[in-house]
């Protein structure tokens, strides 16, 4: 209902011109904010905007307490992949097409971040972010 109404009676009007956009930038948050985030900001129900990072380390143990690795000392490399993953468009597209080589010119993420993930791994992360992380979040 107030997810409508806002869209509807406020956001995009010429004489207020509100967008998600703005507020986004007038927050100073490094990332794509929700309008259900908004309301929930202004009637007082979160403190604040999560910036991408945060969200990034929640998802990212929603991933660990889903799947629970056991190489306890492969979650540092894991997180760093998955990180880069979700918010690297570069790094999807090689890790995508297999052109693994790329990786050695990649400043967000490279061959040897990809050689410290174990090979289980290397293609759980993938699906699970296309399948559970809205990465349009990330695009800012």
């Amino acid at each position: 209902m107030a997810i409508d109404y806002l869209n509807r009676e406020i956001l995009g009007k010429p004489d207020q011109y509100y967008t998600v956009e703005k507020l986004q930038r007038a927050a100073g948050v490094d990332r794509k904010i929700t309008i259900r985030e908004i309301l929930e900001k202004i009637f007082g129900l979160i403190p604040g905007f999560k910036n991408s990072d945060q969200v990034l380390e929640e998802e990212f143990s929603k991933f660990i307490a889903d799947l629970k690795p056991e190489e306890s000392e492969d979650l540092p490399a894991m997180k760093t992949y998955f990180k880069a993953y979700a918010t690297s468009e570069r790094t999807r597209k090689i890790i995508a097409s297999g052109q693994l080589t790329d990786l050695a010119t990649n400043p967000e993420f490279t061959t040897s971040d990809y050689s410290a993930v174990p090979s289980k791994y290397r293609q759980i992360i993938p699906v699970y972010i296309n399948d559970y992380v809205p990465l349009r979040q990330f695009v800012t």
